[in-house]
């Protein structure tokens, strides 16, 4: 169903909705009932929420990859103190600083994702006011600089940032699509529920309407004495059975209709009225096609591939981390100058190289044993995600064994509910012209009740597993297609 339809679905059935406070009547259809859910409901909402800010977590890591330009400033800041000076032989005293300094700088960074360093050019001015017998102006000038910074034999952390982010954002990505299909699986738990209710309740008042109706002919029957005082007696405990049970079912559809409309987000007042899904999508799942259909869409294939590339990382990062190498280089130009025209012009080289070392002499082995302890949770996390993906991949067989029996089990629970509402019917007429015993019509009542109980049941059961296949593997059988989601848009709504 395209979105289009979904919310043309939706605005028809909110204009249905009684703006005033007397209750109307609301039809409603499995299908109506999936579509509103999934713009209305409270789970749409907060998958649509994760969604977001997984879209953004991943545009932060994009924009980790671009030149990022910068401006800094200090704009003035002033100084009249004293401070300590030492002077050539060694001694100290106290002079007073009394100015005024300004300092403006521009720069363009990039990180560089294949060797994990970071590069940048920088402009910047220095502007400098004494004060006092010896005041005036200086300025200093760096044109251009170029700076350079790499770890050598750490972890490249950018280059794993580069395996692990495009995993974890289609994860999330994958768990919105699923997400969408668990709505509409609890839609359907809720749809179904009320629905059975509403089965019931119309049983019961059918049911009770006989009774009243086979009670008064059995008065009448007693008073000619063509059945006996135990006969008439089960046919007022029947009566009254009836009505019992009618209040017990009333009160249950009215607490099932609460928890559906709750769900939907429709008005207090909306009564609800579900239509039984007379057809069903007619569909041929095999195991081998929703296993590659899983594993290529559904949000556990990417979350098993980035665990495991999170558990490659952390070994990476702690073999990185025994020993620590930095190298440090900048090449440039500067001036200096009283006037800031003239601290461009004669222009002085200006490099500095330096590389720094950490390489740990004696630490007990606290490094290598955090390599261990790395080694260790890698290996925990394998077994894991193996034992993980058997059990993902027999729930999947389980699920479409269980899908391609129920369309049979379907299809004989409606025969079976059909032959028992036509066989009750029949009883009926054939105990009030005497043919039949009670125990015989209540026998033909009771299988009536429980083969339209059963033929709800067997229609819930069908769509659940259905929506489950759909959430697992984000496949639509119906349509031949993978189920896919215009997510630019989404997060922009």
């Amino acid at each position: 169903m395209s979105r289009f339809h979904t919310y043309l679905i939706v605005g028809t059935l909110t204009a249905l909705l009684p703006f005033s406070g007397e209750a109307r009547e609301l039809t409603l259809t499995l299908d109506d009932a999936i579509a509103m859910a999934r713009v209305k409901s409270v789970d749409a909402a907060v998958a649509l929420d994760e969604l977001r800010t997984a879209y953004w977590e991943w545009r932060t890591y994009r924009a980790d990859q671009l030149p990022e330009v910068s401006f800094t400033a200090t704009a003035p800041a002033y100084s009249n103190e004293y401070t300590p000076y030492m002077n050539s032989q060694g001694d100290y005293t106290f002079v007073k600083n009394n100015f005024l300094q300004a300092k403006g700088e521009i720069s363009v960074t990039q990180n560089v994702r294949l060797t994990g360093g970071k590069l940048s050019l920088t402009s910047s001015l220095d502007f400098m006011r004494m004060y006092g017998d010896s005041g005036g102006n200086r300025f200093m000038s760096i044109p251009i600089a170029l700076t350079f910074s790499q770890p050598i034999l750490g972890v490249n952390t950018m280059k794993w940032q580069s395996r692990i982010e495009p995993v974890r954002y289609a994860e999330a990505k994958a768990a919105f699509i699923s997400a969408t299909e668990d709505v509409a699986l609890t839609t359907v738990d809720y749809f179904f529920t009320l629905l059975l209710s509403k089965e019931n309740l119309a049983t019961a008042r059918q049911n009770l309407t006989i009774a009243e109706k086979l009670y008064t002919v059995a008065v009448e029957k007693r008073k000619m004495g063509q059945i006996s005082e135990n006969d008439l007696l089960q046919m007022e405990i029947n009566l009254l059975d009836a009505k019992s049970t009618l209040t017990d079912c009333e009160s249950t559809f009215k607490s099932d209709m609460f928890r559906l409309r709750s769900f939907l987000a429709l008005e207090e007042d909306a009564d609800i009225n579900p239509t039984v899904p007379e057809a069903v999508p007619v569909a041929e799942v095999s195991y081998s096609h929703a296993l590659e259909s899983a594993l290529a869409n559904n949000k556990f294939a990417q979350n098993i591939r980035r665990r495991q590339l999170e558990a490659d990382y952390e070994v990476a990062k702690a073999k990185g981390n025994m020993r620590q190498i930095n190298l440090f280089v900048q090449i440039g130009y500067t001036g200096t100058d009283n006037e800031m025209g003239e601290a461009y012009r004669r222009l002085k080289g200006n490099q500095l190289a330096q590389v720094g070392f950490s390489i740990p002499i004696l630490d007990w082995g606290k490094r290598k044993g955090s390599v261990k302890v790395a080694e260790s949770n890698r290996r925990v996390t394998e077994s894991r995600l193996r034992q993980e993906s058997m059990n993902f991949n027999q729930e999947l067989f389980v699920l479409v064994e269980r899908f391609c029996n129920q369309q049979e089990q379907l299809s004989i629970a409606k025969r079976t509910n059909q032959i028992a509402a036509k066989r009750y019917d029949t009883n009926v007429q054939t105990y009030l012209i005497g043919k039949i015993s009670t125990l015989d019509l209540n026998d033909s009542q009771s299988k009536k009740d429980a083969s339209m109980r059963q033929y709800v049941s067997e229609l819930y059961k069908f769509w659940s597993y259905w929506y489950q296949i759909r959430s697992l593997t984000l496949y639509d059988y119906e349509h031949h297609g993978d189920i896919n989601a215009d997510i630019e848009k989404l997060v922009k709504m």
